[in-house]
């Protein structure tokens, strides 16, 4: 009973307070006519709680997320699917679900009438902002009566997860000469001085060269078929990124650190498309995701573990190992000091190819860190034979990735000089 009164609006407890004075009065007074009415009165409000107490009871919901996994400026539908049980239908029921900050508005819904036994279906979308892992929920309902006597909060739902993975950008071709093998695809030839019967073949993709179509093969399986000169590298590549808050400069989903974010995650998926061995570490030479060669690393690990990645503390560079762990690197890194580079520099394999996108974090405004020119350490990374690109917001990503390529391609390691040239 006592649970059931602590649910008595302020309308309410005023009724009741003035049912019981009143009842108070018609006993000093002796007027059974006020005894009546102050009955009604104090009875109104306790059947009225009661009764909205044990509607509460019967409702429940479910939420459905769809996708589950959405990328930053996405948009994911949420489902709330909200029934009654109870033997009481269910007025004036108030439904409002928990929405960070980072998703959008917080959504209400208004349900004039819920009846018993059934149920109604309630959809809002929300567009993420920023990546991560972020929970939506409880799910509440205020159950409230007509006469705005008493109102109830219920949990109908607990929280659900979202995951936001960060965007990625349809990227080309792949870094010049990677692998074992001379071919610009970054492959070993499968066999030499065979003939064209012996030639292996694959499926045509969008972007390959006509050159290479093989057309006996075409022929045969009423498929455009393509010679596969050069298998990919199976030794491997290495994408490492440095997440450190004070390497890098901006806030939100405009600063430096999402924007390299953004950029490892579509290297990442762009080098797994075209056969590569991914590992992802961070500059301290953790591993986030790495390939072991067996079909165990996907698009999704990737994405996922860039999602729940947070900023780092530290300061400085501080790799124990090769990073690369004897394959081919590529580093993408905020604002570094020279004693950073040079550890990184020493502890590369050497006769491995290193290489580097240096982000001016200059043009992404204020910041932890000083503002540091990448001039200095595009000369460091350069005379070490690490090919550099530099790369700035107002430079498209795919450009970016494209010069990198091409630094990959020279064999003197110059830099290529801002990535827009």
């Amino acid at each position: 009973m006592r649970g059931a009164l602590s649910g008595l609006t302020t309308r309410g407890r005023c009724l009741l307070a003035a049912g019981l004075a009143a009842a108070l009065c018609s006993l000093i007074l002796n007027e059974r006519d006020l005894l009546r009415v102050s009955v009604f009165v104090v009875a109104l409000p306790l059947l009225v709680c009661g009764l909205t107490a044990a509607t509460r009871v019967g409702l429940r919901a479910q939420r459905h997320i769809t996708p589950a996994r959405v990328p930053v400026g996405g948009r994911a539908e949420v489902a709330l699917d909200v029934r009654s049980t109870g033997r009481l239908p269910t007025v004036g029921l108030l439904v409002s679900d928990g929405v960070p900050y980072a998703l959008g508005g917080k959504p209400r819904f208004l349900i004039e009438r819920l009846p018993r036994h059934s149920g109604t279906r309630l959809r809002y979308t929300v567009r993420p902002a920023l990546r991560g892992i972020q929970q939506l929920g409880p799910l509440m309902a205020t159950v409230t009566d007509p006469f705005g006597l008493a109102e109830f909060e219920r949990e109908l739902a607990r929280t659900s997860r979202l995951v936001v993975v960060p965007r990625v950008f349809p990227l080309t071709s792949v870094p010049g000469g990677s692998g074992l093998g001379s071919g610009d695809d970054g492959s070993n030839r499968l066999s030499a001085g065979q003939g064209e019967d012996d030639a292996v073949v694959r499926p045509y993709r969008q972007g390959d060269d006509l050159r290479k179509v093989h057309w006996r093969s075409t022929a045969k399986r009423d498929e455009m078929m393509v010679r596969v000169e050069e298998s990919p590298w199976r030794g491997g590549t290495t994408v490492l990124l440095d997440h450190r808050a004070p390497g890098h400069r901006g806030s939100g989903a405009d600063s430096s650190l999402e924007w390299a974010v953004s950029f490892a995650a579509s290297a990442c998926v762009h080098l797994h498309r075209y056969g590569h061995q991914v590992r992802l570490v961070t500059e301290t030479g953790g591993v986030l995701v790495s390939d072991a060669g067996d079909g165990s690393h996907s698009d999704t690990a990737v994405l996922d573990a860039l999602a729940a990645l947070q900023p780092s503390h530290q300061r400085e560079i501080a790799c124990p190992a090769d990073p690369g762990g004897g394959q081919e690197l590529i580093a993408v890194l905020g604002s570094a000091t020279p004693e950073d580079l040079g550890r990184l520099i020493r502890h590369r394999t050497r006769g491995t190819r290193s290489l580097a996108v240096l982000l001016d974090t200059r043009a992404w405004g204020a910041g932890e860190g000083p503002a540091v020119d990448p001039t200095a350490a595009a000369a460091l990374l350069t005379g070490a034979g690490w090919g550099v690109t530099l790369a700035r917001p107002d430079i498209p990503m795919n450009r970016v990735w494209a010069n990198v390529c091409r630094s990959g391609s020279r064999r003197d390691g110059t830099m290529i000089a801002g990535a827009g040239t």
